[in-house]
C-alpha cells in the first residue's frame, strides 16, 4: 500500500490589481482548497484600489478630493491607515515623501490624461505647502485645511501587499510570498526552512534582469526607479517620481532605491522619499530613519553601482548579491 503524501503543495494565486497583478505564493496541506483564498485576496485588493485609486471618479480618496477645504469627511479605515503613514513618513522625510502632489502627477501626465502643458505650468507656479501640514486626521474622518489633491500611488501597491499578508495570517496561512508589481512581503519561512528569494531588479528601460539578489523573512521590500515609467521632455527621459519643491518630475534622481522595512507600505513610501532626495542626502535620511537602503545610480559609461545603508546592505555587498532578513 503506497503511502499518502505528507509534503506541502505549492499554490501560486494572482490576479488583477491597480493596473498591474498581484501574487501570492505559499505551500498548504494536500487538500487544501485556494479557491476561497483567492476570492478573500481578490477581495482585498479590490476594496484598496476602490479607496484609493485616482483612476476612478468614484473612489473615497477622488471623493476627498472633491471635498470642501475644512469640512470634515468620514473615510474607510483602509484609506485612514494609509493616510496615518504616508504623513508621517512626509514629516519625518522632511516632506520628500508628499502625498499631496496630484495635481503635478496629473499635469505631467502620469495620471489618466495626457499631460497639459498649462496644467504643468500651474504646477510648478503653485504655492506648495506640505501634505502633513494640510491634512487633519481624527480616527476615521479627516479634513483639508488648505486646497489640495492627493495622490497616494507611491504607498497604495505597498499597502495591498500588506492587506495580501494580513488575508493570507487570517486563513492560517503564515509563511508565504505576497506583491504587487514588484512591492513584496516576506511572511515566516519556505517549506525547506529557507528565507524567501526576491530579485531586485536592474535598472534597464529595454529589459527585466535582475541586479541582486535578497533573502527575505518577516520583511518587505520595494523599489522606486526611474526605468518604468517616465515621460519624455525635449529628448529627455523624466521619472514619474515627483519633486515636491518644484511641481515636476526629478531632474537627477537615482536610477533606483530599494527599501527594506517591517510593512511594505512603509518601504514603498520610504523608496519614494529616498528617491526624491538622492544619494547623498537620501543615505544620510536612511542612516537616520534606522533604514536598510540600496540606491542604484548609472555611470557615464553605462554602468550601475550600488550604495548601501543599514546593517542588511553594505557597499560590498550590495554591488553584488546581498542576504537580507536571515
Amino acid at each position: 500500500m503506497s503511502k499518502m503524501s505528507t509534503e506541502p503543495v505549492r499554490h501560486a494565486l494572482n490576479g488583477p490589481t491597480m493596473g498591474t497583478r498581484w501574487s501570492a505564493l505559499f505551500f498548504a496541506p494536500l487538500g487544501f482548497d485556494p479557491d476561497l483564498v483567492q476570492a478573500a485576496l481578490q477581495a482585498a485588493v479590490d476594496t484598496v484600489d476602490a479607496q484609493m485609486s485616482t483612476w476612478r471618479p468614484d473612489s473615497d480618496l477622488m471623493r476627498l478630493n472633491a471635498a470642501p477645504v475644512g469640512a470634515w469627511q468620514d473615510i474607510p479605515s483602509d484609506l485612514a491607515r494609509v493616510l496615518t503613514i504616508g504623513l508621517a513618513i512626509g514629516r519625518a522625510s522632511g516632506g520628500a515623501f508628499d502625498i499631496g502632489q496630484g495635481d503635478a502627477v496629473r499635469a505631467w501626465g502620469f495620471g489618466p490624461a495626457a499631460a497639459d502643458p498649462q496644467a504643468i505650468l500651474g504646477a510648478m507656479q503653485a504655492p506648495h505647502r506640505a501634505a502633513h501640514d494640510v491634512l487633519e486626521l481624527d480616527g476615521n474622518r479627516v479634513r483639508k485645511m488648505a486646497p489640495i489633491a492627493l495622490d497616494l500611488n507611491g504607498i497604495a501597491k505597498g499597502y495591498g501587499v500588506d492587506r495580501l499578508a494580513e488575508v493570507l495570517s487570517s486563513c492560517g496561512i503564515l509563511d508565504a510570498l505576497v506583491g504587487i508589481d514588484g512591492e513584496m512581503r516576506a511572511m515566516g519561512l519556505r517549506p525547506d526552512g529557507n528565507s524567501w528569494t526576491i530579485a531586485v531588479e536592474a535598472p534597464d528601460r529595454d529589459r527585466r534582469a535582475p541586479h541582486s539578489i535578497l533573502t527575505l523573512q518577516d520583511a518587505a521590500v520595494a523599489t522606486s526607479g526611474d526605468y518604468r515609467h517616465w515621460v519624455t521632455v525635449q529628448g529627455r527621459a523624466l521619472s514619474h517620481t515627483m519633486d515636491p519643491a518644484r511641481g515636476a518630475p526629478l531632474l537627477a534622481p537615482p536610477a533606483s532605491v530599494t527599501v527594506i522595512a517591517p510593512t511594505c507600505a512603509e518601504a514603498d513610501a520610504w523608496a519614494t522619499a529616498l528617491m526624491v532626495k538622492g544619494v547623498e542626502a537620501g543615505a544620510d535620511l536612511a542612516r537616520k530613519a534606522g533604514l536598510d537602503a540600496l540606491f542604484l545610480s548609472r555611470d557615464d559609461a553605462g554602468g550601475v553601482h550600488g550604495i548601501g545603508v543599514g546593517k542588511l546592505f553594505s557597499s560590498k555587498s550590495a554591488a553584488t548579491a546581498p542576504a537580507v532578513g536571515d
